[in-house]
C-alpha cells in the first residue's frame, strides 16, 4: 500500500506513481492491504486501484520460496492482470512472484529493485535481539539469496541505489539491469541558512537496524555529549523510551506526522544518519539533506548514492562527537544550500527521471 507515503521504499511508490500521472501516464494500481485501508489519494492519481489480501502469517510460508513474495502470492491479481497486455512495474522483490508464472513470459516488465534483499535480511539477523526473529531473518535471507538469483534475468531491473547495480552484477550475472534514483516528494532544497538548535535522528523506530543505530548513537556518542538530541520515527520500543529518558538532553517524538518530520529536520543543526547496512539508499538522507543543514553519516549510509559530497563522514563515535562539537555552532551557508539545490536538479529531479522510467517501458 503506497499511502500514505511514510517510510522508506512507500515514499518512492507513491511520488513515481504521482510523477507518472503527471507525464501523462494512465495507471492501473494493484496493490496488497493489510491494515492501512482503503486510500482515496491514490486515486488523484490512478485510473483504477484494486485491492488484494496478503497472507499472513503460516499461510504465507513455503519452503520453496521467501515469505515475502510467498504471501504475497494471489490468483486473483494474476488473472486480473493477464486481462490485457499493458506493462508492470512490480514494486520490490516482495511483488515479483508473477516472475515464476509462464503466462507472463514476454511481457514486458520492469522489477524495481528497493534493496538487495538477502544482504538485507541478513544485516536484520545480526541485529535482532529476538531468538525466534533471528531464525526467521536467517532462514529469509537464505532463501532470498536463491531466488533473487533466479529472477534476476527474468525482468527489466531498476535498481534505487547503485551499489546494488554493481552487487547484482557481481553476484548474480545480471545483464539488464540498471540505476534510476529514487522519486521522492517535491523537495525544492529548503534547507535554512543559519543554525538550528539540536541534533536528530529520524527514521522508523520499530525496525530493527534503525533502532540499533539510535541505541549506538545514545550509548557511544551522545553518552557524554552535552548536545541537544531528538530521536524522531514510527513506534519507538519501550527499551528505545527508557534509554533516550535516562539523558537530561535527549527526547523521542513519537509517531510524527510528516509535516512535522520536515518541520524537525528543518529546525535542527545537524542531522546524524548512521547505518549498519549498506544496502539500497535510506529516504531519510535524502530527506536530510534537502530539507536540513549539516548532515553527518557513515560509509554505510551515503557510498553510492550520489549525495556523498552533501555530508560530513564519520564512522567512529569519536569521529561522530569530534564533527558535532565542530559544526553546532558553525552557520550553514547560502552557497551549501546553492550545492543542493543543483545535485536536486540534476540526479534527483522527479521529471526527468520519471522519463526514463518512460523510456524504459515503452
Amino acid at each position: 500500500m503506497p499511502y500514505p507515503a511514510d517510510y522508506g521504499g512507500v515514499i518512492d511508490v507513491f511520488y513515481k506513481i504521482k510523477t507518472l500521472h503527471e507525464l501523462g501516464i494512465k495507471i492501473h494500481l494493484h496493490c496488497f492491504e493489510y491494515g492501512r485501508g482503503m486510500q482515496m489519494e491514490l486515486e488523484n492519481y490512478c485510473s483504477e486501484v484494486s485491492y488484494y489480501h496478503r497472507k499472513e502469517g503460516h499461510k504465507g510460508f513455503s519452503h520453496k520460496l521467501p515469505y515475502i513474495v510467498c504471501s504475497r502470492s494471489n490468483s486473483e491479481l494474476l488473472e486480473n492482470l493477464l486481462k490485457d497486455d499493458h506493462p508492470i512495474i512490480l514494486e520490490g522483490i516482495h511483488c515479483s512472484y508473477l516472475l515464476n508464472d509462464e503466462r507472463f513470459k514476454g511481457r514486458k516488465i520492469i522489477l524495481r529493485l528497493h534493496n538487495v534483499e538477502h544482504e538485507y535480511y541478513q544485516q536484520l539477523y545480526h541485529h535482532e535481539k529476538s531468538v525466534f526473529k533471528k531464525i526467521y531473518y536467517y532462514n529469509e535471507s537464505r532463501m532470498l539469496k536463491k531466488y533473487e538469483e533466479d529472477i534476476s534475468d527474468k525482468a527489466i531491473i531498476l535498481a534505487m541505489a547503485e551499489q546494488d547495480v554493481v552487487q547484482y552484477c557481481k553476484e548474480f550475472g545480471t545483464k539488464n539491469i540498471s540505476y534510476l534514483p529514487v522519486f521522492h516528494p517535491d523537495y525544492n532544497a529548503q534547507c535554512k541558512k543559519g543554525t538550528g538548535c539540536y541534533c536528530l535522528y529520524h527514521g522508523n523506530l520499530s525496525v530493527a537496524e534503525n533502532e540499533a543505530a539510535v541505541i549506538w548513537l545514545l550509548q557511544k556518542v551522545f553518552n557524554d555529549l552535552d548536545v541537544p538530541f531528538v530521536i524522531a520515527g514510527k513506534n519507538p520500543s519501550e527499551k528505545l523510551l527508557r534509554l533516550a529518558h535516562q539523558h537530561h538532553h535527549t527526547c523521542v517524538v513519537a509517531n510524527p506526522g510528516e509535516q512535522e518530520i520536515k518541520d524537525m529536520i528543518c529546525k535542527a543543526q545537524i542531522n546524524v544518519i548512521p547505518s549498519f547496512n549498506h544496502t539500497g539508499i535510506k529516504l531519510k538522507l535524502l530527506n536530510a539533506v534537502f530539507n536540513g543543514r549539516h548532515c553527518i553519516a557513515n560509509e554505510n549510509t551515503i557510498n553510492d548514492t550520489g549525495l556523498e559530497e552533501t555530508c560530513h563522514l564519520a564512522e567512529t563515535p569519536e569521529d561522530f562527537k569530534k564533527l558535532i562539537a565542530q559544526l553546532y555552532q558553525q552557520p550553514f551557508t547560502n552557497e551549501e544550500i546553492k550545492s543542493r539545490e543543483d545535485l536536486l536538479s540534476g540526479l534527483f529531479n522527479n521529471e526527468k527521471n520519471g522519463q526514463k522510467l518512460i523510456a524504459s517501458i515503452w
